[in-house]
C-alpha cells in the first residue's frame, strides 16, 4: 500500500509514524511544505521568552531522523498545489519541480493558517505571527536585534502567549482585542483576573476595539485604532485567529463546510481513499454536538493515529472522539483553562443549564502556600450532566481541569464529582478536594438545598429585593456594597427580625466573599421562612464579574 500524507506536525506525522508501526511493508510518503515537519509549535513562545535556549529544541524529529527510525519518506519544501481524486494524484511543487505523486490512500492534514483581516498597512515588514519556527526565530531576532515596544493584535490564547513573552523579554507590549475581553473562549469573569495580571506584569490592555490600520515609518509603525488611538510598534503580532488551510482541496471537489473538510467518524472525507485531520477539519463538539474547527495539538495527534488505524486495520478501528476542547495558558504568575462548553455555546445549541463558581484552596490551608483556584462549572439544569468548566489560579488550575476534562468525556454528573477519589496530601491537595468540594455544591443547587443567584444581576436585586452581607464587618473596609445590609454570618440566627423588618415581603439575596457563608446562611434563612438564595462565588466572583466597573457599583479602598 502507498500512503501519502500531507502535512506533518501534530495530525499528519502521528498518522504517519502509526502506519508504519501497523504496517513495515507500506510506502509511506510524507509531503511537508515548510522546513521543518515535525516541531513543538506550541513551545514557539517559549523560545521567543528566552525559557528555551536552543533553537533546535524545538524540533522534535527531522526527515533523517524519521527515516532512520520509520522508515518514512519525508520531503520538506513539497507544497501540495492540486489533487486528482479520480486519479488518485497530487501534484506539488518541489525544489525539483512540479512532481505528480499517486497514492492508494490519502491523508490531508494540511493545517490552518493565520487569518490577515483586510486591514491596510499589514502587509509592513514588522508585523508578524507565531505559528512556525521561522515564525519565531524571526521574532526573537527582533527581540535581539532591540525592538522594545511590541502591539499584538488578538487576545487569544496565542496572543496572550507572545505578549507574556515579549513581556518577559522587556519590552512595553499593548494587547489589542476586539472582545470585551482577553481570552474570549472563557466566560468575563474568569477573564478578567488574566487582565489583572497582564496589566500586573506590566501589558496594556485595550478591548472592546478594533485595529483599523498600520502606518509604516523609518523607526516603527503606529497601529491606529478604532477609537482613533495611536499605538507606537517596532513589532506587531497578528494573532486574530486562523482559518483552516484548504482551499485546494475544496477546488478538487471535497466537501467543506465554513472552509473546513468535513469528515465521517473515522476521519473519511467525501472523496474515496482520502482522510482529513486536524485544524483543517471540522469537529463535532462533545457537549453541545455544534460543528467547529478545533485548533489543538492533542485531538490532532490522536486523530493522526486513529485514521492509520482505519487506513489499514478498518474492522477493528475505534471512532475519532468528539472535542471537548480542553486548553489552558500561562500568564506570569496566573494559569487559566477550560474544558467543555462555555455559556455562548451552550445558549447556541439551546441547552439549559445551570453555573456555579467557587474558590477552594488548592492544597490544605494549614499547609504553607496555599492559594485558591477559582472555578466555574456549567451542568445541566436537570439532570445534573456536566458541560464546560473554566478556572484560573496560580497553582492547581490543570489538575483540575483535567480531571473534569476526564468527567465530561465520562458523561458524569456534577453531584458524581462528590464520589471522585482523589490523591490527597497537604502539599497537594485537601482530604474535600475542590471538585469534591464543586460536587458538593452542585448537588446542593441540582435539589433546592442552596439556590444560586448570580453577579450579573445585583443591580437588580438591590431594587427588588434586600442584598444581604454576612461577612465581617472588618472585610467591609476593603468594599462593599451601597445599600446592602450588613449582618455576619454567626450572628444571623440572634438577628433574624432585624433581616425581616429590612426585607419586608422582598426576597433576601446573600452574599459572603466566596460563596461558603452566604450558603450557611441561606440555609439559616430559609429555615426560618425567607425567600433566599446565595450570590454564587460570592465578592470574589462579583468583583470579576464587574471587572473595571467594579468602582462604579462598589465602595471600595
Amino acid at each position: 500500500m502507498k500512503i501519502v500524507v500531507v502535512g506533518g506536525v501534530a495530525g499528519g506525522m502521528s498518522a504517519a509514524a502509526r502506519a508504519r508501526r501497523l504496517d513495515e511493508q507500506a510506502e509511506i510518503i510524507v509531503l511537508e511544505r515548510g522546513e521543518h515537519v515535525s516541531f513543538a509549535n506550541c513551545g514557539l513562545p517559549y523560545y521567543v521568552s528566552g525559557e528555551i535556549q536552543d533553537q533546535d529544541k524545538l524540533l522534535v524529529q527531522t526527515p533523517e531522523s524519521l527515516k532512520t527510525a520509520l522508515n518514512l519518506d519525508v520531503r520538506i519544501r513539497h507544497e501540495v498545489t492540486a489533487l486528482d481524486t479520480a486519479a488518485q494524484t497530487v501534484t506539488a511543487n518541489t525544489p525539483d519541480g512540479t512532481q505528480t505523486i499517486t497514492y492508494d490512500a490519502l491523508v490531508l492534514a494540511p493545517g490552518a493558517t493565520a487569518l490577515r483581516p483586510p486591514l491596510p498597512g499589514l502587509d509592513s515588514e514588522r508585523v508578524m505571527t507565531l505559528r512556525t519556527v521561522e515564525d519565531a526565530l524571526q521574532m526573537r531576532d527582533s527581540v535581539d536585534k532591540g525592538v522594545r515596544q511590541a502591539v499584538v493584535l488578538g487576545g487569544g490564547f496565542i496572543g496572550l502567549e507572545a505578549a507574556e513573552a515579549l513581556t518577559m523579554q522587556g519590552l512595553d507590549v499593548t494587547v489589542v482585542e476586539l472582545a470585551d475581553h482577553v481570552l474570549p473562549p472563557l466566560e468575563a469573569e474568569v477573564a478578567h483576573p488574566v487582565t489583572r495580571e497582564l496589566r500586573r506584569l506590566g501589558v496594556t490592555v485595550r478591548t472592546g476595539v478594533a485595529a483599523e490600520s498600520v502606518e509604516s515609518g523609518e523607526q516603527q509603525d503606529t497601529v491606529v485604532l478604532a477609537d482613533g488611538t495611536r499605538l507606537p510598534a517596532e513589532l506587531i503580532v497578528l494573532s486574530v485567529g486562523v482559518r483552516p488551510d484548504t482551499s485546494t482541496y475544496q477546488e478538487a471537489g471535497i466537501d467543506c463546510q465554513r472552509g473546513a473538510i468535513l469528515v465521517d467518524q473515522h476521519g473519511r472525507t467525501s472523496a474515496p481513499n482520502v482522510w482529513a485531520v486536524g485544524d483543517a477539519v471540522l469537529s463535532t463538539d462533545a457537549v453541545t454536538g455544534l460543528k467547529r474547527p478545533v485548533a489543538l495539538a492533542g485531538p490532532a495527534n490522536r486523530a493522526g493515529r486513529l485514521v492509520a488505524d482505519h487506513i489499514l486495520r478498518p474492522a477493528t478501528a475505534r471512532p475519532i472522539p468528539t472535542a471537548v476542547g480542553t486548553a489552558v495558558v500561562r500568564v506570569g504568575e496566573l494559569t487559566a483553562a477550560t474544558t467543555g462548553a462555555n455559556r455562548a455555546a451552550l445558549e447556541a445549541a439551546g441547552i439549559t443549564y445551570r453555573t456555579m463558581h467557587l474558590h477552594p484552596n488548592n492544597h490544605a490551608g494549614y499547609f504553607p502556600g496555599a492559594t485558591p483556584v477559582h472555578l466555574v462549572i456549567h451542568f445541566h439544569h436537570d439532570d445534573g450532566r456536566l458541560l464546560g468548566a473554566q478556572a484560573t489560579g496560580q497553582d492547581g488550575v490543570d489538575k483540575r481541569i483535567d480531571v473534569l476534562a476526564t468527567a465530561i468525556r465520562a458523561g458524569m454528573s456534577v453531584e458524581e464529582l462528590i464520589d471522585l477519589d482523589l490523591a490527597y496530601a497537604p502539599p497537594y491537595g485537601s482530604a474535600k478536594d475542590p471538585l469534591n468540594f464543586a460536587g458538593m455544591l452542585g448537588s446542593n443547587v441540582l435539589d433546592g438545598t442552596v439556590p444560586l443567584w448570580y453577579a450579573q444581576d445585583v443591580e437588580q436585586w438591590l431594587d427588588q429585593g434586600l442584598v444581604l452581607d454576612v461577612r465581617q464587618e472588618s472585610e467591609l473596609e476593603v468594599e462593599r456594597i451601597p445599600g446592602a445590609l450588613n449582618i455576619p454570618h454567626t450572628q444571623l440566627r440572634e438577628r433574624l427580625d432585624e433581616v425581616r423588618a429590612a426585607a419586608g415581603h422582598k426576597p433576601v439575596r446573600v452574599l459572603c466573599r466566596s460563596g461558603v457563608r452566604s450558603a450557611i446562611a441561606h440555609r439559616v434563612l430559609a429555615q426560618a421562612g425567607f425567600d433566599s438564595a446565595s450570590l454564587s462565588g460570592g465578592m470574589l466572583t462579583l468583583l470579576d464579574t464587574l471587572g473595571d466597573r467594579a468602582p462604579e457599583l462598589l465602595e471600595m479602598n
